[in-house]
């Protein structure tokens, strides 16, 4: 919510400056998200988050926080007006969604351009000025809290009706937006038209124009959820649906419609009130909250003094009663989120100050039970690991098997059965990747669960190239003790390690390989016999550049008239990115010319 340095002097004179109450905001309020400075305002964005909406999406709220915090004046300002005679206004509430609907027609008023300081307290929240009456609705909402609609008397026909659509029915908003209704949402309507989605929009039919003489203005307070449900349904969202979905308090509306009919009064002359014709269906209860100190020092790791508390409760103007460390309040109107001896141990350290609690690391002796099938798992890897197998994880989901999984890929109906098809593929894949792998043979295991239908399972698989066996996790540990495996610990964090496997090499460090394809070259060259491979390699390697990872390896070699041949195998690759044929071809085409460069050298 934007908010007008300005317009909160009004309630709290002695606010200190600008860039000294961005703190207090922060430290004690809300998040401020970004500040603008105006020639003679400072205008701050606060992010309310929705436990706090329905008392600080307002001026009045935010001014009454500042002012309990700082230990300032709040500065309560109420307009007294005088109510001219009876009204005939019928107002009938239909829906109990509707927990509180005031009315109070006014009549002779003019629809003029808003005064100057209306319109710059409407500029400094980004709205735009409409009209006298329309921006009074708005500047009366962002200052009490409560949306507020007015109506054109002389377009309603008959009662004002609270009620729950009736399927199929229509309204077209004030954006000329048509609205098609269902039950589910409440509406405003009079005899004959539906005036206003309740809580969302107004309607087009009683839009304030012009040529309104006579004015009916709505304060009323509905159902969140409902006001939440319908905006989402209608896919319209505004001021009015911001400050209702997360709930307001209903006294709040009485000052609301004292305040706009003020206002009305001050900008139309001639306007004659009438009395207020209040509906009200569900009265809000006084909630009253009890606490004990001790109890929340506890809890915060502060000690808090019975007189801090009592200090911070007169403050906010909170009514309350104590004997000892025991406490009992009645919970303000406007501070819905009040509920729990727990919500009060967060307001007194929010308003104290979250630096007075000092970070202190608990004292916790015990000793953690060994988790036995993790304590397993752990051995089996490690004496794989320790064997020279590498770990790979394969696919959990194929396409057949004992248990089918809904809403699937045609081919990942199943869940596995066994952890041998996929090392299976998994073998072939690394024995494909070869020239990357600084090894004789690919030796890979995978420790994970299978599915039967009546139970799932922990199974150890491992292979070479001979074979490939799968045996349950508890026959593979089943000649070991579980002293032996419970005994795991972490060494150099570099994995876990038992004892009987050793302990890993020093340097034996892991390095990421590249998540980017390689390739890989020959390159075939004649010499004399008397040229040794490691001559040839060396003049290969001067070449080659950084882009090389693997190579020169020496694959081949025959001799022939004289002559030998030696060829070597280069593998390319890169960390950063998907190396091009060219760059490749370039590389290749560098070495060869230093090849050719040597008497009686020649690359086949």
């Amino acid at each position: 919510m934007l908010i007008s340095y300005k317009w909160l002097k009004n309630y709290v004179p002695d606010l200190p400056e600008p860039n000294k109450l961005v703190d207090i905001f922060t430290f004690h309020l809300c998040e401020v998200e970004g500040t603008k400075k105006t020639e003679d305002d400072t205008i701050f964005d606060l992010n309310i988050l929705p436990d706090r909406a329905h008392d600080l999406l307002s001026y009045r709220g935010v001014a009454r926080d500042l002012a309990g915090l700082l230990d300032i004046e709040y500065k309560d300002i109420e307009y007294k007006i005088e109510v001219g005679g009876t009204t005939k206004l019928s107002i009938k509430v239909e829906s109990e969604n509707c927990r509180r609907y005031m009315g109070r027609i006014i009549k002779k008023v003019e629809v003029l351009p808003s005064p100057d300081w209306m319109r710059n307290y409407l500029l400094s929240m980004d709205q735009r000025s409409i009209n006298n009456l329309v921006d009074a609705s708005n500047i009366v909402m962002f200052d009490r809290g409560n949306p507020i609609h007015v109506f054109d008397l002389d377009k309603v026909e008959g009662s004002i009706i609270i009620r729950q659509a009736k399927e199929g029915e229509k309204m077209t908003t004030l954006d000329n937006k048509e609205v098609k209704l269902s039950p589910s949402n409440m509406v405003i309507a009079d005899e004959k038209n539906i005036l206003a989605l309740a809580g969302v929009k107004g309607g087009k039919i009683a839009e304030v124009d012009e040529n309104t003489k006579n004015i009916i203005i709505e304060v009323a307070n509905f159902d969140p959820i409902s006001v939440r449900k319908t905006s989402k349904e209608v896919n319209i969202f505004t001021d009015a649906v911001k400050r209702f979905e997360n709930d307001l308090s209903p006294e709040v509306a009485s000052d609301a419609i004292n305040d706009m009919s003020a206002l009305v009064l001050e900008m139309c002359r001639g306007a004659i009130l009438e009395e207020v014709v209040d509906v009200y269906t569900k009265k809000q209860e006084k909630i009253k909250l009890s606490f004990d100190i001790k109890k929340i020092s506890k809890r915060l790791g502060l000690d808090i003094s019975i007189t801090t508390v009592q200090d911070i409760l007169k403050r906010f103007g909170v009514l309350y009663k104590n004997t000892g460390n025991n406490f009992e309040i009645i919970v303000p109107d406007m501070r819905l989120d009040l509920k729990t001896k727990e919500d009060m141990s967060e307001e007194i350290i929010r308003i104290l100050g979250y630096d007075k609690i000092k970070p202190k690391i608990p004292k916790i002796n015990f000793k953690p039970q060994v988790n036995e099938v993790y304590a397993k798992i752990s051995w089996a890897r490690n004496k794989l690991l320790n064997e020279g197998y590498s770990e790979v994880m394969t696919y959990t989901f194929c396409n057949k098997g004992e248990v089918e999984v809904l809403a699937s890929a045609s081919d990942k109906k199943f869940l596995r059965t066994n952890l041998s098809d996929g090392l299976k593929e998994s073998l072939k894949l690394n024995q494909l990747n070869m020239p990357l792998l600084e090894m004789d043979e690919i030796k890979i295991f995978e420790i994970g669960t299978v599915f039967l239908e009546d139970k799932e399972q922990m199974n150890v698989c491992y292979a070479d190239k001979k074979n490939i066996t799968e045996v349950s996790l508890e026959t593979f540990c089943m000649n070991s003790p579980l002293e032996e495996y419970s005994d795991l610990k972490l060494e150099g964090g570099g994995g876990v390690f038992h004892p009987a496997f050793g302990t890993p090499q020093e340097g034996n460090k892991f390095k990421l390989w590249s998540l980017f394809p390689f390739i890989v070259r020959d390159i075939a060259v004649w010499v004399p016999e008397e040229i040794k491979s490691v001559d040839v390699e060396k003049v290969i390697k001067n070449s080659m550049g950084e882009l090389v990872i693997r190579g020169p390896e020496l694959f081949d070699q025959f001799k022939k008239d004289g002559k030998i041949s030696y060829a070597f195998r280069l593998v390319f690759q890169s960390y950063d990115r998907t190396l091009t044929d060219a760059e490749i071809n370039e590389i290749m085409t560098k070495i060869t010319n230093k090849i050719k460069e040597k008497n009686d050298w020649q690359v086949r």
